[in-house]
């Protein structure tokens, strides 16, 4: 008879700013252990350290002063990224990945650093350079540049307010690499323009119809959508494509738009 009872899993905890831990180990928890308090996430099993620095402290004490810097300027990238989404959503729902609102936020904090303009803590993204926005794929998995090869060339006329893509000719199943099962195809484009002090945007959007993916050619065109004439907000123009497959004449977005792409081609700013 072996009467000797098997070794206690150890708990193994991978440090994740300094509060935050990773549970690493077999055997994943929840709940609260003394102080540690174990919890599931997106991320994977997590734990964290209770309590923390009095709130009070943080509010007004000197020695605080940078947290509340950071704070600021990090919740000012957070309503920044909200503003976009909030914008492009009719284009957005459908080319995102679950990362989108971190990823965004991360680059929107580093625009809003980048403004020379304000003080620290009160640096904002209008004064930032948010050509950083260029080339930002809102869906990882589905980026536009390893998506669509033909050619385009994104512009905006501050004048009349008209932001336009002009689209060479392409052949779809040359030039698209599309994923197994695409029947059909839809390019569009986006304009928004974004009032970040005032949490305010105007946005509009045109698209080429539902094509099918084939060898057949399809022409040029210019894609064209407007906001207001002779603004003086920051303007973001955006491209993506979304895959379909067709059963019985209905259109059916491939695999829930997973590798639908969209991506910042142009930001305009006075």
């Amino acid at each position: 008879m072996n009467n000797h009872l098997p070794p206690k899993p150890s708990l193994q905890l991978t440090l994740n700013y300094f509060i935050m831990a990773k549970q690493a180990g077999i055997i994943k928890l929840k709940g609260t252990i003394n102080d540690i308090a174990f919890y599931k996430t997106a991320d994977g099993h997590l734990a964290r350290a209770k309590g923390g620095v009095d709130r009070d402290k943080i509010l007004h004490s000197a020695a605080f002063a940078r947290t509340r810097e950071n704070n600021s300027e990090f919740g000012r990238a957070g309503q920044g990224g909200k503003l976009i989404r909030t914008a492009l959503r009719s284009l957005m729902q459908k080319a995102k990945d679950r990362r989108v609102v971190s990823r965004l936020t991360t680059l929107l904090l580093a625009i809003i650093k980048t403004d020379a303009v304000n003080s620290r803590g009160n640096r904002t993204l209008s004064e930032g350079n948010l050509a950083m926005l260029e080339d930002f794929d809102f869906n990882i998995n589905g980026k536009l540049g390893t998506t669509f090869f033909g050619q385009f060339i994104p512009s905006f006329d501050r004048v009349t307010g008209d932001a336009t893509i002009a689209v060479d000719a392409f052949t779809a199943t040359e030039q698209i690499g599309a994923p197994s099962g695409t029947t059909h195809f839809k390019l569009a484009m986006g304009v928004a323009e974004l009032d970040f002090p005032n949490k305010t945007f105007s946005f509009s959007e045109m698209h080429m119809g539902i094509l099918p993916y084939d060898n057949s050619a399809v022409a040029a065109a210019n894609l064209t959508a407007s906001v207001n004439p002779n603004s003086t907000l920051p303007v973001v123009v955006v491209m993506g494509i979304e895959f379909y497959q067709e059963v019985n004449g209905e259109y059916y977005s491939l695999k829930n738009g997973a590798f639908n792409a969209l991506n910042v081609v142009n930001v305009d700013k006075v």
